[in-house]
């Protein structure tokens, strides 16, 4: 046996030792995926499905670790075993430590080159890695990278020595500690606030291209002229050089294009079919660079969907959302893409395509991908399965000083440039409720110049710059809408946010949260579909666009999930929610005002701050010493109020007699309500109501209001914050 033999068995027994060895640390939750996850099978699938070469060399699985001082140089050992891709804070990385800004995480793998690459240029490519990155191979540095959510790649072709790489990658990142988009990211979590991910956190592979390759194109389709716009970028492409594009559906060539490499060009689609949330059609795309004598110097595949997001007006002149030129109603959760085994990696491909088939089940057509920018494959999914994609650009410090504001334009266009060809994709969010934001519209402004081709948020939630083509609400728990204007669509950015922690199913036991906790899955059901009740009727009333529910899951001590943080518990019932949201998309119910609220004009109640006496919410009750008073009551500070008489106390009593002219066959209490409310009529419970509101709602009252004299008694408890009650009925057209 020779001294060469020996060395590779001592390297295969070592590595099947450390592999044996390897286990993930202890984290305060799992997943059914967790135990899935092994050196051999840490998320293996092919990262890129928009862009694939026929050759590649995964590189996730097991490196050598270490954590140094920030400054400090290469450890001279390696004392740790990290599983790539998974984030060091991380459980599934089997470290789960928290560096700080004080400190650099180092990487170590030792690669062989298959020897059929020979002769072919070698690239190193990053999913993601947070947040300054500097890589060496064979000891020589080929790059430094910043920005912790969008690819890089190095050539590594002239550092490769013989048939071996030594890859050393050394990162620093200082979450929230210093100047760069980091999202929900923070080193002290808590609140709406979780775990940081730093270092490697998405997919690491080798590939083999040619001396002239296709480095990146662009996909742009227009339906309306039967075509996709092509424009390629090619490495070292010689005079003359072309790309040739053929597309094909199910496998049989529509047409076959020859695009200029230096000014790109379109690819025929006639008579396409289009792409819908209901029929998510994909074309597939071979591009093939070919130089000026015909000769193939590269070739890849890809795909792309016919369809078309615009703004457009509905049959009253609203502004509307439309895809594929018809107004369509986008309803979605939002999705923080978290996990408790991963945090910002997903365990595997398995548990993306979960959280995505749940959603679909559930009713929705869209997801807002909540200032994160998730794995391509997840995005590859969402285009298969026919998941709409609402793209927030990840949160931070921007705009304190000219540091952060330059990070924030350039991993901006960084996410653009790196999602412009996903079809799902069809509004890019800036800012989320002002986190950061300086200069919007100098940056709409640079995301219009980028994508023509998608719609713009400026901010969601509480910070409208009055540019872009979106305003945008957040009301919790809602629902609420702004009103359409004639350039942008009205939009409900986040709502819901009903808590239900499930024990067994926490990140913590203590302490967790949702807007509103309730009492059980339930009620929890009957407070979802009542929200969505008031959406349906926002649609027809405002000219509500979409709606977003917060969230897909519970994460960290955040109980507001519709599914808890392990995707163990469903916490509604499937059924009922899902006929609640395909409501939405269906014929709009109309409302008629039978008692006026204080939004329409004064309206006079009795009303009492001390506890009553007697029977006091039947009909026969004399409350003449009660005070006169104009609705609405409460603090003038609260949330959507329109308050006429001020109520500081903790409880008021209030007593009203209509008069019904005409009987109504669906009625609905239009009610505002912070906090507890009980409602009778005529002496009878027809409402007890938990927590708050920040708009008026609708509650459907289950009983036949006949023409004649009623008598309406409320209760309504403060219980802390702001204050206020006010109502009116509503006859709901079904």
């Amino acid at each position: 046996m020779t001294t060469r033999t020996i060395g590779a068995l001592a390297i295969v027994l070592a590595s099947a030792y450390c592999f044996a060895d390897w286990q993930p640390a202890k984290g305060p939750l799992s997943t059914r995926w967790t135990k899935l996850v092994s050196p051999k099978n840490a998320l293996p699938e092919y990262p890129r499905p928009q862009m694939v070469r026929k050759q590649s060399l995964n590189l996730n699985g097991l490196w050598s670790f270490a954590i140094t001082r920030k400054d400090a140089a290469e450890p001279s050992a390696y004392t740790e075993q990290i599983l790539v891709p998974y984030p060091v804070e991380s459980a599934l990385s089997g470290v789960m430590k928290r560096p700080d800004e004080n400190n650099s995480i180092w990487y170590q793998k030792t690669v062989d080159i298959p020897a059929k690459w020979k002769g072919q240029r070698l690239l190193l490519h990053f999913g993601a890695c947070d947040w300054k990155t500097t890589v060496w191979v064979n000891g020589q540095e080929v790059g430094e990278h910043t920005g912790g959510y969008d690819p890089f790649t190095f050539d590594v072709t002239d550092a490769v020595k013989e048939s071996e790489a030594k890859i050393t990658v050394s990162v620093w990142d200082p979450s929230d500690a210093s100047w760069q988009p980091h999202g929900k990211q923070v080193k002290n979590p808590g609140g709406i606030m979780y775990t940081p991910t730093s270092g490697i956190w998405q997919t690491v592979w080798l590939e083999p291209v040619p001396q002239s390759y296709i480095e990146s194109f662009r996909l742009t389709p227009n339906i309306d002229k039967g075509e996709v716009s092509v424009v390629p970028t090619a490495s070292n492409a010689p005079d003359g050089a072309v790309v040739e594009a053929t597309v094909l559906s199910k496998g049989q060539v529509v047409s076959t294009s020859v695009i200029d490499v230096a000014k790109g060009g379109a690819a025929s689609v006639p008579n396409a079919t289009l792409w819908t949330p209901d029929k998510p059609f994909l074309y597939d795309l071979k591009l093939t660079l070919k130089a000026k004598n015909g000769k193939v110097l590269d070739q890849l595949t890809s795909y792309f969907a016919m369809r078309k997001v615009s703004l457009g007006k509905d049959a009253e002149g609203r502004t509307r959302i439309c895809l594929n030129g018809k107004p369509l109603f986008m309803a979605g959760f939002l999705d923080q893409g978290f996990w408790p085994d991963g945090l910002y990696t997903p365990p595997t491909d398995a548990a993306m395509v979960y959280d995505i088939d749940m959603t679909k089940k559930l009713g929705f057509n869209m997801a807002r991908k909540h200032v994160k920018v998730e794995p391509a494959r997840w995005y590859y999914h969402c285009d298969r399965m026919g998941l709409l994609v609402w793209q927030d650009m990840p949160a931070g410090d921007s705009g304190r000083n000219a540091e952060s504001s330059a990070n924030f334009g350039k991993e901006l266009k960084a996410m653009i440039d790196s999602l412009y060809n996903v079809p799902s994709i069809v509004m890019w969010v800036v800012y989320n409720e002002g986190w950061g934001q300086h200069e919007t519209p100098k940056f709409v402004k640079q995301v219009k110049s980028l994508d023509k081709s998608r719609l713009i948020s400026n901010a969601s939630g509480w910070t409208d710059a009055e540019v872009g083509d979106i305003i945008d609400w957040h009301v919790y728990p809602g629902p609420g809408s702004p009103d359409p204007e004639p350039l942008r669509a009205a939009v409900l950015g986040e709502f819901g946010g009903l808590g239900l922690p499930i024990k067994g199913h926490m990140w913590q036991d203590k302490g967790n949260w949702g807007y509103v906790t309730m009492a059980d899955q339930s009620k929890l059901t009957d407070g979802v579909v009542d929200l969505y009740r008031g959406i349906h009727l926002l649609i027809g009333s405002t000219g509500l666009s979409g709606s977003v529910y917060t969230q897909t899951s519970d994460v960290e001590i955040e109980s507001n999930g519709i599914m808890s943080y392990d995707r163990e518990v469903l916490k509604v019932d499937l059924k009922k929610h899902r006929e609640a949201v395909m409501k939405l998309y269906g014929p709009v119910p109309k409302a008629s005002a039978v008692i006026p609220t204080a939004q329409a004009a004064p309206v006079t109640w009795r009303y009492s701050f001390e506890q009553p006496v007697g029977n006091w919410m039947s009909s026969k009750y004399d409350d003449s010493s009660w005070k006169l008073g104009s609705a609405g009551f409460g603090t003038k500070m609260t949330p959507g109020s329109v308050v006429r008489t001020e109520w500081t106390g903790k409880d008021i009593w209030l007593r009203r007699v209509i008069t019904i002219v005409k009987g109504m066959k669906n009625p609905h209490l239009m009610i505002h309500h912070d906090e507890d409310a009980e409602v009778y009529i005529d002496g009878v419970k027809v409402a007890t109501l938990a927590g708050f509101t920040t708009s008026y709602t609708m509650v459907p009252l289950k009983l036949a209001l006949k023409p004649g004299v009623h008598t309406i008694a409320v209760h309504c408890r403060q219980n802390t914050g702001g204050q206020y009650i006010d109502l009116g009925l509503v006859d709901l057209s079904k």
